[in-house]
């Protein structure tokens, strides 16, 4: 990692390019990206003509040429203002081909090249900008808040779905109702639940308006006998437990009974029609309101393996001579479901256990889509049916995305057809999966639009804010505050995402996978089982988390807050992350935060659509520049224990001699504030002194 970092911002500390000791190239003024100021249309269709533009320099070069495919197009000043020249160049009636393209600079005998990673003397193809005709995501995803619920933990609004004591029995132990909403979970916590639902988010949509989010993201909603529901047990109905039991009846185990064809409580619940139907009638209200608000709405889609009890598996014979269902594959062999799973002994029947588990866990059956096209079908009529009326949710999250399947070619043949299936049903719906490495081959405009970002967005803030890895299990001195390691990082990791695919990525700081972003200020090495759970809740800094936020709500993406970071809930990783939302104890100056730092990304329109460029970096200090034609804004984040006084050079942004920016925001370790005090560009640079453990925002004034 060090080593990457270490080269990659080698490669860009390419100052103002010289020749024969004198100055030729201003090699920091030069800029182009794929936002709107720089390609016209930013996302086109084949047959289009395509706008590129490149920004120098006033008077500063002979030359510039667009190299696109191997053609050499001489681009012309098309326009100037009173530091920079704009080249531009049009690419005239494009095929449905992916293009790819890279600037050529010169200036005398001075030659440089210009692809994403920046300028370079010997051009790195590897970072060369893209073009990929007909590839659109949905416009109201750009820039989005996003709030993650996991609906166990967030709020309990009806307690007639509640699971109960003994209900029935999940990975060899019965299932338990924790009457205590304010305990923190246990470290088998799968099989607790707290009795949060589909209701209680309904009561909470006032509260999630006035913070000003936009988008909810649900973590699994259908029929799964967890609490984390990602071993979904009938992807045709939401979970009664969430949504509405109107037909109960029936008996929880006996004590020490853990067979769940005893269960006959829990069978009725999640088996009777009426219950499954009502269930599905509640969440299309919930998904009728959050239309209603202006908001949107995605679901979380676990399609690479479902749970052992699965009605196509039936490991647990709940399903077994129920009417209205087929025989499962455990028990018969001659089930219509045999193919839905791979198994390895064809004479284990009946009761066959040989069958694949996702990473061996024999509760979370791989789906065998290579050999049932039946399977394949049913899947992307799933994904169909929800973005379709009467639920019409707006996407879908992907869980897992690039391990279903038995190989990559399959892979990607899934999701091309996922997405053409869903696209057809809603174009307006956004396609977004969970993944933990290099997304390229997936982000080519035909499968997912985006990726929850991990690599260009989670990890860099976290290292550099706190040296913590993001589960809390490691720290690492040399990339707290190293500014290299933190600028290096995002400028490789946010060129594997086109550009329309970057302004819809997921930036998350915590979510339920991870340590909680607040517990890992305290840079201390821990879990559930080995700190205990208090301890993620010590030495935590409330100023550090707001850095991070300030980040978030200012750097290009759709910031996703998990349920409760906003509310100041600390944990350590799965299960610690997903406790309960603090009801009636909320931190309502983090509250207040939120909402007043959400509603400056939400005004500021360059902050979702606009340009990128880093202005300095020091030890713990970091600052960047968002900016396009008409608005320029300055984010510097201070993360020493200390004062320190930053010269910014500022121009290169278009900011000018004299130009006056407000502050919209300042954070500091125990509070924040919102005074409009004002910063002024004098002799060429913009001074800030920033107090310990701070974030400012600024704005240059009309």
């Amino acid at each position: 990692m060090s080593s990457l970092f270490h080269n990659l911002t080698k490669a860009q500390k390419v100052q103002n390019y010289v020749f024969d000791n004198k100055p030729a190239i201003r090699t920091d003024f030069l800029f182009s990206d794929g936002t709107a100021d720089f390609r016209k249309p930013t996302e086109p269709m084949p047959g289009d003509d395509v706008m590129i533009r490149f920004r120098a320099a006033k008077r500063n070069l002979d030359h510039v040429y667009l190299i696109c495919d191997g053609e050499r197009y001489d681009m012309e000043v098309a326009e100037s203002d009173p530091t920079f020249d704009y080249y531009e160049a049009t690419l005239a009636c494009i095929g449905d081909e992916k293009l790819e393209y890279y600037f050529e600079v010169l200036s005398g005998n001075a030659r440089c090249y210009y692809n994403r990673i920046g300028t370079q003397i010997e051009l790195n193809p590897n970072y060369n900008f893209e073009i990929v005709p007909g590839f659109k995501t949905p416009d109201w995803a750009k820039g989005a808040v996003i709030y993650q619920i996991y609906i166990d933990r967030f709020c309990n609004g009806d307690m007639e779905n509640d699971v109960l004591d003994n209900e029935y029995c999940y990975i060899g132990e019965p299932v338990k109702h924790i009457k205590d909403w304010d305990a923190y979970p246990n470290t088998m916590d799968v099989r607790n639940f707290y009795g949060g639902d589909l209701q209680g988010i309904l009561n909470k949509l006032d509260y999630l308006q006035d913070l000003g989010v936009e988008v909810l993201y649900l973590n699994p909603i259908f029929v799964s006998p967890s609490n984390h529901k990602y071993d979904t047990q009938d992807y045709d109905y939401v979970d009664p437990h969430i949504g509405r039991i109107v037909k109960d009846g029936g008996e929880c185990l006996a004590e020490g009974d853990h067979v769940n064809k005893h269960a006959t409580r829990y069978i009725n619940r999640v088996v009777n029609k009426e219950n499954l139907e009502a269930s599905n009638e509640l969440f299309r209200c919930l998904a009728e309101e959050v239309h209603r608000r202006g908001m949107r709405i995605v679901l979380d889609g676990v399609f690479n393996h479902c749970g052992s009890f699965n009605k196509w598996l039936d490991r647990e014979l709940i399903y077994e001579n129920q009417e209205g269902f087929e025989e499962g594959a455990y028990p018969q062999k001659d089930s219509p479901y045999h193919k839905f799973f791979k198994f390895y002994d064809e004479n284990a029947w009946p009761y066959n256990e040989s069958y694949d588990g996702w990473w061996g866990h024999d509760t979370l059956p791989k789906l065998n889509y290579e050999e049932s096209e039946e399977l394949y079908q049913y899947i992307l009529d799933v994904g169909k049916k929800w973005v379709s009326p009467p639920y019409n949710v707006d996407g879908w999250r992907l869980d897992v995305a690039a391990d279903l399947g038995h190989s990559e070619e399959f892979n990607h043949k899934f999701w091309r057809d996922f997405r053409n299936s869903v696209k057809e049903a809603n174009p307006d719906a956004i396609i977004l999966a969970e993944h933990y490495g290099d997304p390229y081959n997936w982000l080519q405009g035909d499968q997912w639009d985006t990726v929850m970002n991990y690599d260009a967005f989670m990890e860099p803030i976290t290292w550099f804010l706190t040296g913590m890895e993001k589960h809390s299990d490691e720290f690492r001195g040399d990339l707290l505050g190293n500014p290299d390691a933190f600028m290096g990082s995002l400028k490789h990791y946010m060129t594997r995402f086109h550009q329309q695919s970057l302004e819809v990525a997921m930036n998350e700081l915590s979510n339920h996978d991870h340590s909680r972003f607040l517990t890992r200020t305290n840079r201390t090495i821990g879990r559930t089982h080995t700190m205990g759970s208090e301890a993620a809740n010590q030495n935590v800094n409330k100023g550090v988390l707001r850095e991070a936020v300030v980040f978030q709500m200012t750097w290009p993406g759709a910031p996703t807050i998990y349920y409760g970071d906003e509310a100041g809930l600390c944990g350590w990783t799965d299960p610690d992350n997903r406790r309960t939302f603090p009801w009636s104890h909320e931190d309502r100056d983090l509250i207040l935060f939120h909402r007043d730092i959400i509603r400056i990304h939400k005004e500021n329109e360059v902050l979702k659509r606009g340009s990128v460029m880093f202005l300095y970096g020091a030890y713990k200090v970091v600052a960047y520049g968002r900016f396009n034609r008409r608005d320029k804004i300055v984010v510097v984040l201070n993360n020493n224990y200390e004062e320190v006084e930053i010269p910014l050079q500022v121009d290169k942004i278009g900011l000018q001699e004299g130009d006056v920016l407000r502050q919209l925001i300042l954070s500091k370790e125990d509070f924040y504030e919102m005074e409009p005090k004002r910063y002024k560009v004098q002799t060429g640079l913009l001074k800030i002194k920033m107090p310990p453990i701070s974030a400012i925002v600024l704005k240059k004034e009309d």
